[in-house]
């Protein structure tokens, strides 16, 4: 479907980024040949698993239930910190989508704390602190960034800002009108529009995954709404606090009770998102956004699993194998270099805690190859259900995952994120660590039985923005093509 949303923060955690790829594979690479006389074929190298054992941070429960991670850094004279609130737009009112997110927005920048906004502005910018406030659909995040010797001044406003806003009533309304024209123009984007549609042909239009703002529901939107917002979801009892850089842990705990000590718990929304029913019965759905663009843009997928489920890890390699890998995939041989159809193409595996992952091929290419990119879509995912994956391309995966592991822990910052996550989704601490060993132990049978399980050609949701007279032709070997008639943003 993880800034401060958990949307990004959950496609981070499988950790198949293609830097973290270079960076594993150059350095040892670069390492392992100073002073040697003479190079094989570098494709036929191999190394170790990396070995890694990042610090323990701290845990500390306040009084008020809030929890604290802390984990000093004294390398350079910076205080980083950052709170995750147990808060999101699926709490919002169905006549008044965008209110978790205009929330967000205007405790930042409407004053709090007994401070007017352009005070609050006006200090930060004296002692250059960064601040940050915002609501995602399933948490709110706030963040610090100070010198260590402006630590209590900008902890101070901080906490304001986080315990009492004052949704200064014009600065709420500049927040609506930047949304309202955001909008407004957000089916100028062919590639966001394709997005938006198929998530929401595969979660219902009304399902909180999938749902949108609109003008109107902006413009419903009150001061007495957000302040009754704020009053019902925030509260030191759903919050996880980390405290990263030049500090002493005990002095930093004294400051914390200093300034959230008082705060009173409140009763925290549990964070249950509905899954959606699958049918029995499934066929193929076909649909198309008819709009002048240069490019056709695709995606083909269908709901999938979550990450506690135990295929979890095979499915995630098996995508990775599929077109998660960008240079070294299936699709991108296949779609891109043998057949030159597309230039950007390839497949991502969202999972998360909370609500169902989402599974898809995505492409752009030119109208008259269109058919033959879906086409080569479902061959591949057929062959990933049919048959085995070669050794070399399962090696390859467990190689890259395994030696990005290091950078899910390359900071201080990281590692405290890293933990403040597992909790906030009710994850063990290790569990990265479990899925780096599931990774290693996997075999080419696991990830065939998790394709065959998992990449269903029957659930196939197949959407297309381009010009539409022209798709309704292509798309209709596919299934029953219907059109996607967008209402005007006015």
């Amino acid at each position: 479907m993880k800034s401060m949303t958990r949307e990004t923060r959950n496609v981070k955690r499988v950790g198949f980024v293609l830097c973290s790829l270079i960076m594993a594979v150059t350095i040892p690479v670069l390492t392992a040949c100073a002073g040697s006389p003479a190079l094989g074929d570098p494709r036929q190298m191999t190394f170790k698993p990396v070995e890694f054992n990042p610090p323990e941070p701290d845990r500390v429960v306040l009084e008020n239930g809030m929890v604290v991670y802390l984990l000093e850094d004294h390398e350079l004279p910076l205080i980083s910190m950052t709170a995750t609130m147990r808060t999101g737009s699926w709490l919002d009112p169905v006549d008044k989508i965008g209110l978790a997110s205009l929330t967000g927005s205007v405790m930042r920048v409407g004053g709090g704390g007994g401070l007017s906004a352009e005070k609050v502005d006006e200090e930060l910018e004296q002692f250059a602190g960064d601040l940050g406030i915002s609501i995602g659909r399933q948490s709110g995040s706030a963040s610090l960034d100070v010198l260590s010797k402006d630590i209590k001044r900008g902890l101070q406003i901080f906490v304001g800002l986080i315990r009492a806003p004052a949704f200064e009533p014009a600065r709420l309304e500049l927040a609506k009108l930047q949304v309202i024209e955001g909008i407004r123009r957000r089916q100028d984007n062919p590639g966001s529009i394709v997005g938006r549609e198929f998530v929401k042909l595969l979660f219902g239009a009304d399902h909180p995954t999938a749902r949108e703002s609109s003008i109107g529901s902006i413009t419903r939107i009150t001061r007495d709404d957000l302040v009754a917002f704020h009053r019902k979801t925030i509260h030191p009892n759903g919050m996880i606090v980390g405290v990263t850089g030049d500090f002493e842990k005990s002095a930093m705990v004294a400051l914390l009770r200093e300034v959230f000590g008082d705060w009173k718990q409140g009763e925290v929304p549990a964070l249950t998102i509905a899954d959606v029913p699958q049918s029995q019965t499934a066929k193929p759905v076909v649909r198309f956004v008819n709009k002048d663009t240069s490019q056709t843009h695709l995606r083909v997928g269908h709901l999938s699993i979550k990450e506690q489920d135990p295929d979890y890890v095979a499915l995630a390699i098996a995508n990775d194998i599929l077109g998660g890998s960008s240079f070294r995939s299936r699709l991108f041989n296949d779609v891109r270099t043998k057949r030159g159809l597309a230039y950007s193409v390839g497949s991502r595996l969202n999972s998360g805690v909370h609500d169902q992952g989402v599974w898809l091929m995505r492409a752009e290419t030119k109208l008259p190859s269109t058919q033959e990119v879906i086409a080569r879509f479902v061959a591949n995912m057929e062959r990933m259900r049919t048959e085995l994956v070669t050794d070399s391309e399962l090696a390859e995966a467990k190689e890259a995952y395994v030696n990005s592991f290091v950078f899910s822990f390359s900071s201080p910052s990281a590692i405290v994120g890293r933990l403040i996550e597992l909790e906030y989704d009710g994850l063990p601490k290790d569990f990265i660590q479990q899925v780096r060993a599931r990774v290693i132990a996997l075999t080419k049978e696991e990830i065939l039985a998790a394709s065959k399980k998992h990449f269903s050609p029957q659930r196939l949701t197949i959407v297309a923005v381009g010009s539409g007279e022209a798709l309704l032709k292509v798309l209709s070997g596919f299934g029953d093509v219907k059109e996607i008639k967008l209402a005007p943003e006015s």
